[in-house]
């Protein structure tokens, strides 16, 4: 049987390579930053979630360094056995103050924390209405789930049922499955605060409105928001003007929030509460590991004190999107650092997307090409991801290598 299996895989593998869409890791050989080594040769890196470019960044090193000496490297144990530190306990308070909750419990990861969130809460008379385009990680949590289910087109906050011309599928709007869901004992909406592929931002303000309407919770993964969208760096909820109206809020560490590891849940204390008690990825995963705990500890003091990096990266953002605009470059509009160069209109675009990947490599800018099935098919693209660490010789030299390679490959 293995045998057989290996046969059928070795196949398959072929058809990726054939397609183009394996995807072969390339490998730094330095810390993460604006500027990393591959292959022995520096280049700028524009595709990393580092946000804020806090990863590699001194004070949170030191702190790091700190836990380790004073809390050891792991502790062997889940939370509730003998997993719990002072530090845990500190960070909770800091997360829940910063996104302005109740309470916060700590995963591994925010996928963890994804994972764990539905199951606890909803069961078979309840339900669920999902963006269509959530992330995998809240995919996976919600197949967890008993609840009943409902996707939304997505952001459509309609009451309406048409066809989807994207997917020539019926597709259905918020509205029209909230009414649907009414006999439900609880509703749950469920959505990505900003949609990593596109960088777009979930309409929260219609979306909290139509849940007070039909008496629905609102949950958001803000993994690629926090720390960097809002005035304060909040995230969505900040951003929309929905504070205080969002029911729970997964996000991650392992992006803007110093990129290591680490996720967490904030809500009330009554749903926090739970969480720890019957959320299988808290009570059976080792709990976070001290340098992740005082380096995203020294991450919310930063954030709280100053908006600098925030404000840098807003400003990098709206440059790198004005001026690649300016190039002929076809953009997804928004404000968000997630910028994708679309390939769609071009023809074999899965191909030419991964060859301008290549060739800006070796223009000494590493950007990495998407293709189905991580996007839908004729939607690939180049996802541009600006940092608070890059300066405007970076994004300059970055802007030139794609108009060369732009014009080399008759795409401008």
């Amino acid at each position: 049987m293995q045998n057989k299996m290996k046969a059928f895989l070795s196949e398959e593998l072929k058809k990726l390579e054939e397609q183009k869409l394996f995807k072969h890791e390339r490998i730094i050989e330095s810390a993460q930053g604006a500027e990393i080594i591959v292959k022995g040769k520096k280049c700028l890196n524009f595709c990393a979630n580092n946000y804020l470019g806090l990863s590699s960044h001194p004070e949170l090193i030191k702190a790091s360094h700190e836990a380790i000496d004073h809390r050891g490297y792991g502790l062997s144990s889940v939370r509730f056995i003998c997993g719990t530190q002072d530090i845990h306990k500190e960070l909770e308070q800091k997360v829940s103050a910063f996104l302005g909750m109740e309470d916060t419990i700590l995963f591994s990861s925010c996928f963890d924390a994804n994972g764990a969130v539905f199951e606890p809460l909803l069961g078979d008379q309840d339900a669920i209405i999902s963006d269509a385009l959530n992330h995998a990680s809240l995919i996976d949590g919600i197949r967890l789930c008993k609840a009943q289910r409902w996707a939304y087109k997505h952001a459509d906050m309609r009451d309406v049922e048409e066809i989807d011309p994207a997917t020539d599928k019926m597709a259905k709007g918020l509205e029209r499955c909230l009414k649907e869901a009414q006999k439900c004992r609880f509703r749950m909406i469920a959505t990505d605060g900003s949609f990593s592929m596109d960088g777009d931002i979930a309409k929260l303000k219609e979306i909290c409105d139509l849940a007070e309407k039909y008496d629905a919770l609102v949950l958001i993964d803000d993994s690629h928001s926090s720390g960097f969208l809002g005035k304060t760096g909040r995230g969505t909820h900040e951003h929309c003007g929905v504070m205080g109206r969002v029911d729970i809020i997964t996000t991650t560490f392992g992006k803007a929030l110093g990129g290591a590891s680490g996720g967490s849940i904030s809500a009330s204390k009554e749903i926090v509460g739970w969480l720890r008690n019957k959320a299988r990825p808290y009570l059976f995963s080792n709990t976070v590991a001290p340098a992740v705990v005082g380096a995203t500890s020294k991450v919310m003091d930063l954030l709280t004190k100053s908006t600098s990096l925030r404000d840098k990266l807003e400003k990098n953002t709206l440059y790198f999107r004005t001026k690649m605009t300016e190039a002929g470059f076809d953009i997804v509009p928004g404000v968000h650092p997630i910028v994708p160069i679309m390939f769609g209109k071009y023809p074999d675009c899965s191909k030419l997307a991964v060859t301008f990947a290549e060739k800006m490599l070796e223009e000494g800018i590493y950007v990495i090409a998407f293709s189905y099935p991580v996007v839908a098919k004729g939607k690939d693209r180049i996802r541009v991801q600006l940092s608070a660490a890059h300066e405007t010789d970076h994004i300059d030299r970055a802007i030139k290598a794609f108009t060369k390679v732009g014009k080399e490959l008759k795409m401008i």
